[in-house]
């Protein structure tokens, strides 16, 4: 049974302030800033993305960098913006010079992305490239494979429609990538609005088809 909306977002404020201070792996020597994540905390829409990048290790927020303007230009081409969603990242501190994530790093984290799922309620989580897709889904096929495809996943307890995409930062490395991903991106509204298939779980994966139609403590206030 869900919590009332005030309970949820004074849980996810506990959990900023724990992964504020976190050590669990040794991204906390190198990091200037955790970055936990911001957005609407009762978003129907989650955007999970692969790990921060220079810029949102020095504001301590997600997606503010290149990718970052390319994703909000995304939302604008179906009516959202960046106020209307979730948006984070399976690691929460930044690899030094943007190195893959490694299975140490991603343990680590994995119980804080696991708990955002529980706290904000998402009906949709849309992942960002390769890590995140895998981890979400608990299947090894990769990106390209699984793209542009919905999926009904349980993650934290909660069965929702997981739904692959690239990395906005790989589609600015190739152009031509961009109309793909505005054409995955046309999924998500009707996605938003279907519902979910009752008693779906983890063990019963579903693909679906889907026709087109500032500081680290201002964090706290983008749990809107």
């Amino acid at each position: 049974m869900s919590e009332p909306r005030e309970l949820r977002r004074e849980r996810l404020v506990e959990l900023y302030r724990e992964a504020s201070e976190c050590t669990r792996c040794p991204l906390s020597e190198t990091r200037a800033n955790v970055v936990f994540g911001a957005g609407n905390a009762d978003a129907a829409l989650m955007f999970v993305g692969e790990a921060p990048g220079a810029e949102e290790d020095r504001q301590g927020l997600p997606f503010v960098g290149r990718a970052g303007g390319l994703l909000t230009e995304l939302l604008a081409g179906i009516g959202m913006g960046r106020e209307d969603v979730w948006i984070c990242n399976v690691l929460k501190c930044r690899p030094p010079g943007n190195r893959d994530p490694q299975p140490i790093e991603i343990e680590s984290c994995e119980p804080y992305l696991f708990r955002q799922v529980e706290l904000i309620e998402p009906r949709v989580v849309a992942t960002l490239g390769n890590f995140a897709t895998k981890l979400l889904s608990g299947s090894r096929a990769g990106i390209t494979r699984v793209r542009g495809a919905p999926q009904v996943r349980e993650i934290a307890g909660r069965t929702v429609f997981l739904l692959p995409l690239l990395h906005p930062a790989a589609a600015l490395r190739t152009p031509s990538l961009v109309d793909t991903l505005r054409e995955d991106f046309a999924k998500l509204p009707e996605l938003i609005e279907r519902p979910l298939p009752e008693g779906a779980g983890a063990p019963a994966v579903v693909e679906l088809a889907v026709t087109a139609g500032e500081t680290p403590a201002n964090q706290l206030d983008l749990f809107g």
